[in-house]
């Protein structure tokens, strides 16, 4: 039953999460945190922290990471598997289908009308996380580290990758 699971947290915000990673990552926080309770909010932000820092699509490093901690090497497997399966029957059932239509107006109005949906729920993940970290780490700290990285990545041009390692830097040092 437990990779039966670990499949459903990672096949349906594959199949619902139309915009790739970036889109299904609050499908998936809502699957491993609200339905399973698998991962906290503070530890699902930490493995969404530590996947954004490796090359690679995040929602199968994700997968990969949450399927190996709850069912080992297996669930791992079942997780990545799972996050792929999507996208994988959908390309072979209707490729030939939206080659067709590639440049229908009605499939790029229906592109540009889920837009948005993307935009509230990346913005509602974020919400949350500086919630968690306001109520977990306080507004002092919460404040300094988006200020902080806020000026590495837009004045300084760091790379996001070494901002969150700076950041986890920072949490075991000062925050542990």
């Amino acid at each position: 039953m437990l990779y039966w699971n670990i499949f459903l947290a990672f096949f349906i915000p594959g199949i619902v999460g139309y915009g790739g990673g970036p889109a299904s990552i609050p499908l998936v926080q809502n699957e491993v945190v609200n339905r399973y309770g698998w991962l906290t909010v503070n530890e699902f932000s930490e493995v969404l922290a530590l996947g954004n820092t490796l090359p690679g699509p995040i929602a199968t490093k994700m997968a990969g990471y949450i399927g190996f901690q709850q069912g080992g090497v297996l669930g791992a497997v079942v997780g990545i598997f799972a996050t792929v399966a999507p996208s994988l029957i959908l390309m072979i059932a209707l490729l030939g289908i939206l080659y067709k239509f590639k440049n229908s107006p009605r499939v790029k109005n229906m592109t540009m009308l889920i837009r948005p949906t993307i935009a509230i729920l990346l913005g509602i993940m974020a919400y949350q996380f500086f919630k968690t970290s306001y109520f977990d780490i306080g507004m002092v700290q919460t404040l300094f580290l988006i200020v902080i990285s806020f000026l590495l990545m837009e004045k300084w041009k760091i790379h996001p990758a070494f901002v969150i390692i700076g950041s986890l830097g920072y949490g075991a040092i000062f925050l542990s």
